[in-house]
């Protein structure tokens, strides 16, 4: 799981980053991302409802995304904010090199913006 100082606390950080943030678009799940003066970047997964019924499955499936980010966390040069959504029910079942793909394909096209 990633470190507790690396996510996000409450719920006006996300809405800022919803508002002010750009969005890119894959087709289980997309990344929104803007940059922040805080100096440390901060992460965080949504999944909804429709993706997984149980709240069970949908922390499973946030633990993993959380999980390929840590992973990969020394990738992330500058200071931003990012928000993954998921929205594919595809994703709780496919092994985790190929999510950690997908998460790295978002991140990597993040950082050409």
């Amino acid at each position: 799981m990633l470190n507790k100082k690396y996510r996000f606390h409450s719920r006006g950080g996300v809405k800022y980053v919803y508002r002010h943030g750009k969005t890119i678009r894959k087709p289980d799940c997309s990344l929104v991302f803007c940059n922040n003066e805080r100096g440390r970047t901060r992460v965080a997964v949504v999944v909804s409802k429709k993706v997984e019924k149980t709240a069970v499955g949908r922390n499973r499936l946030r633990r993993r995304v959380y999980e390929a980010v840590r992973v990969n966390f020394d990738k992330l040069k500058k200071p931003r904010d990012y928000i993954f959504v998921i929205y594919s029910k595809r994703l709780i079942g496919i092994p985790f090199e190929d999510l950690e793909k997908l998460l790295c394909s978002l991140l990597k096209e993040s950082m050409l913006q």
